[in-house]
């Protein structure tokens, strides 16, 4: 049974990756529902809670429904990620995650994310004056190193094990590889077996298929799995990594039916959390990969994107209910 300090999580959790501009309300729920573990919310910035700025404070939204989860901070002052801290645990989280792996250059160029790399002993104050700080769970999500001649991953997880977090995921690319070429779980699989480390180690990176899951649970021995842009517009990953696992069967795709219904409950959701124009225009991202598969989707994919009102999206799903049959599938 794996636990992140009291909670436990099962025999080898799921966690839904926090993806910014993704990783809201609304998608977590739709993920929880089809099975997720452990949700963490988008990242949000330390320096944008201090201030109140309404991006930030917003993110700190979490309902029941989506229970357990960690909040996520990123930034590069130590004050700073203090002060973030605190405010993040007042919004009530069972975890706080800190973010030692964002790759984009506003960020870790800065110092924060995965900028921290470069500076470990840095990262190792900074993680323990938050652990100090707190007083549930802290984890970090970080990736091998800045790039193939600073992997010392490690080292970053025996230092942070020893500023006291309680779990670790590392996502198996370095900064310098954003999100190209192939991740590397090996190194991941170093941190797992290294004699001490002692606290849980979530693989992430390429996991994309229930059959891939179970090769890279078997074969690097990770305590979970972290679920990142495989998740996007199909939450059902989730319930068939876990079916699989369990039984070495794959379970059918969801239905067209499914598929029309998860849209219209996540649409409502981003609807409702962050008003039509901008719930509407962030469900776009997700469209093409929940009607995925479908030869004659694409012309709706247009319309959708051009909808403007949710009564325009609704009429539209109603449409493809009509329209996209399961023998228009792709092979």
């Amino acid at each position: 049974m794996i636990k992140i300090g009291n909670r436990s999580l099962g025999d080898f959790p799921l966690l839904l990756a926090p993806m910014e501009d993704v990783s809201d309300p609304p998608f977590r729920s739709i993920c929880k529902a089809q099975g997720a573990d452990l949700m963490y919310t988008e990242f949000i910035s330390a320096e944008g809670l201090i201030r109140g700025a309404a991006k930030s404070t917003q993110k700190l939204d979490i309902y029941n429904d989506e229970r357990p989860i960690g909040i996520q901070i990123f930034g590069e002052k130590i004050e700073s990620m203090r002060e973030a801290a605190a405010i993040a645990e007042a919004a009530n989280p069972e975890i706080l995650d800190i973010n030692y792996g964002c790759p984009v250059k506003n960020v870790a160029c800065k110092g924060a994310g995965a900028g921290i790399l470069l500076d470990l002993p840095k990262m190792q104050a900074m993680t323990a004056e938050i652990v100090k700080q707190v007083s549930i769970p802290v984890t970090v999500k970080t990736r091998l190193g800045w790039d193939e001649n600073t992997i010392k991953i490690v080292e970053v997880a025996k230092r942070l094990q020893d500023a006291g977090i309680q779990a670790l995921t590392i996502h198996g690319r370095t900064r310098k590889q954003m999100y190209r070429g192939e991740a590397n779980w090996a190194y991941i699989a170093d941190v797992k077996h290294h004699p001490d480390i002692h606290i849980p180690i979530f693989g992430n990176g390429d996991i994309d298929t229930p059959q891939k899951a179970l090769a890279y649970k078997n074969k690097y021995a990770i305590d979970g799995i972290m679920i990142g842009r495989a998740s996007i517009g199909y939450p059902w990953i989730f319930k068939e990594i876990k079916h699989f696992l369990k039984t070495g069967k794959l379970l059918a795709p969801p239905t067209l039916e499914e598929r029309i219904k998860t849209v219209k409950e996540h649409l409502t959701h981003a609807v409702q959390w962050k008003g039509e124009k901008i719930g509407i225009f962030e469900m776009r991202r997700h469209y093409i990969n929940y009607f995925r598969g479908f030869s004659n989707f694409k012309p709706f994919r247009t319309r959708l994107v051009e909808a403007a009102t949710f009564l325009e999206v609704c009429d539209l799903l109603e449409d493809i209910a009509h329209s996209l049959t399961p023998q228009f599938m792709i092979a």
